[in-house]
């Protein structure tokens, strides 16, 4: 087969203790999957979840023990950080029911939504898709994929992150309000979920604004953490 110009690599992330690559196919978010996050926000009450999307490409690995330089995006004075249990779907399927979700999940990875809050305050003032707050070049950080077996009781897992050293994120898996069962049923009710695909579960309470130098290191129990420093 010939292409008028050459493919992109396949974008992929390592999978923890193992030389395998995990193939990203679509990146999914969960939006205000927290109750704490949804008040801080000016929402309140268990509403049917929403989603929204980024595209692959906007992943940028971190690698445990190192710093991962992120770049700050261009048009925005007002990025916030978003700590994030990210699911990795391993077997693909619709209209998945929430006790059977648990089988289609590869493993599990530390990730951050990294939001550019300014433009998307605009976008839903004009009632417009707010695409450009969320799903902008470098804006979904992610560590190492830990498989489901190795991972421990993520459901209450620990979820914390610190920039420059003080807390500004921390609470409990625990605290979602859609689980991830429940995210899975509601997903695969308006997507048919792939092999590859990315679940960005939710932020907690705490988001807040970071500025070039800043370094920003953030975890969930059991999977480790990532550290990036804005460029």
């Amino acid at each position: 087969m010939s292409y008028v110009f050459q493919p992109a690599p396949v974008v992929s992330v390592p999978v923890l203790g193992s030389g395998a690559q995990f193939p990203a196919h679509r990146i999914y978010c969960v939006g205000r999957n927290y109750e704490e996050h949804a008040k801080e926000m000016g929402f309140t009450g268990r509403e049917p979840p929403f989603f929204f999307m980024k595209p692959a490409d906007a992943i940028v690995y971190a690698a445990p023990g190192s710093t991962t330089p992120l770049p700050y995006p261009s048009l925005t004075a007002n990025l916030h950080h978003e700590i994030e249990l990210v699911v990795a779907i391993g077997k693909g399927g619709k209209n998945i029911p929430a006790a059977q979700a648990l089988e289609h999940i590869y493993g599990y990875a530390v990730g951050l939504d990294m939001t550019r809050r300014d433009l998307q305050n605009d976008m839903k003032k004009q009632g417009r898709p707010w695409c450009i707050g969320k799903g902008f070049d470098h804006s979904a950080p992610i560590g190492p994929i830990t498989p489901a077996a190795q991972a421990g009781d993520v459901a209450k897992a620990a979820i914390w992150l610190q920039v420059n050293g003080a807390d500004r994120q921390r609470s409990s898996v625990a605290q979602l309000i859609w689980n991830i069962a429940e995210t899975i049923e509601h997903l695969s009710k308006a997507w048919e979920l792939q092999p590859g695909d990315l679940i960005y579960t939710g932020t907690p309470e705490g988001v807040g604004a970071v500025v070039t130098g800043d370094v920003l290191e953030g975890g969930v129990e059991g999977l480790g953490s990532i550290k990036l420093q804005l460029v």
